[in-house]
């Protein structure tokens, strides 16, 4: 999964625009590494 697709999935939830960026950012890469781990 790219970054550009990792977003776009996170962006649908109301609560990734509740975060902070730095907190977005770690979600991002977190999200990327079990997406790709599987």
């Amino acid at each position: 999964m790219t970054c550009r697709e990792a977003l776009k999935v996170l962006m649908l939830s109301p609560f990734y625009f509740k975060l902070e960026l730095a907190a977005r950012l770690e979600l991002l890469n977190e999200f990327m590494r079990v997406c790709n781990h599987i």
